[in-house]
């Protein structure tokens, strides 16, 4: 089965800003299943254009900065 955009939920979203970098964490639930959780990091290329990056090691200002998001995140999934 292919993926279908139209059967992904976001069921909840916050970002965090730090120096050059964005954090967000979600829960989503595709075609109505189990509700998880997703961390992605957008970055600022040397042009000022916003890309993705791999989430990877995290400092501890970002832990830190999403630690709140990420126990809401906790609650989402019940």
């Amino acid at each position: 089965m292919a993926y279908d955009a139209t059967l992904d939920q976001q069921l909840f979203a916050k970002t965090w800003e730090g120096q050059g970098t964005k954090i967000t964490v979600g829960v989503y639930s595709y075609n109505k299943g189990v509700k998880k959780v997703q961390m992605s990091r957008e970055v600022v290329a040397d042009e000022g254009r916003p890309g993705f990056a791999k989430l990877g090691r995290l400092t501890k200002e970002e832990l830190t900065g999403i630690l709140p998001f990420l126990q809401e995140a906790l609650t989402k999934l019940e």
